[in-house]
């Protein structure tokens, strides 16, 4: 179904653990006929649940891994966190951080229809992290922040890297951090589109 996303720069192991995902389950009933297309679409609350080629692309640079311990702030609808649960497979564990209640209920709800084990999920301020679980081998922002949470950058583990949009309403990049020890890299990954951390 996501074989276009090739046009994108998406792998096929990425494709693949796409097509294992019924995004369709994870929109709100008014928007299912628009389950498939690539765009992103309301589900509530000011928030939206990303196209599928940035699904794609986040999940291609952030380089998941078998194993990878990943922190997402932002479930929004829990598909992004479902398809990274596939990437990292069942050594690995995805947690995810919602700050929105009605869309954090929404979400566990889906996933645990679906049976998977490897996401835990948090009623929380993404801004702060999970700081009792760090550190983690990979983070990812699902919504842009006008400045990068110095916490993030604290529980990101020795060579992980962090992926978020920073911004403002109008403009926001993608940037790509790693960190080595004290010496941070920051990598700039072209203009995104997300909603504001909230």
């Amino acid at each position: 179904m996501y074989e276009h996303l090739e046009y994108y720069g998406v792998s096929k192991r990425v494709i693949d653990a796409m097509n294992k995902v019924d995004r369709k389950l994870f929109v709100p009933a008014e928007y299912q006929d628009s389950a498939y297309i690539d765009t992103p679409l309301p589900i509530g609350y000011g928030q939206t649940i990303s196209a599928p080629h940035m699904v794609g692309l986040m999940c291609e640079y952030l380089d998941l891994q078998e194993g990878d311990k990943v922190l997402e702030i932002g479930t929004g609808s829990g598909y992004n966190a479902a398809v990274m649960s596939q990437l990292v497979g069942p050594s690995g564990e995805i947690y995810t951080v919602e700050v929105v209640e009605p869309l954090y209920e929404r979400a566990k709800k889906v996933i645990e229809q679906l049976g998977i084990e490897n996401i835990k999920m948090f009623l929380s301020d993404g801004k702060l992290g999970l700081p009792q679980f760090a550190p983690y081998d990979k983070i990812v922002a699902t919504c842009y922040a006008k400045e990068i949470p110095p916490a993030l950058i604290e529980q990101l583990r020795e060579g992980g890297i962090l992926l978020i949009p920073v911004g403002n309403e109008y403009i926001q990049v993608l940037k790509r951090i790693k960190k080595y020890g004290q010496k941070i890299t920051e990598e700039s990954l072209g203009h995104v589109r997300f909603v504001p951390m909230v």
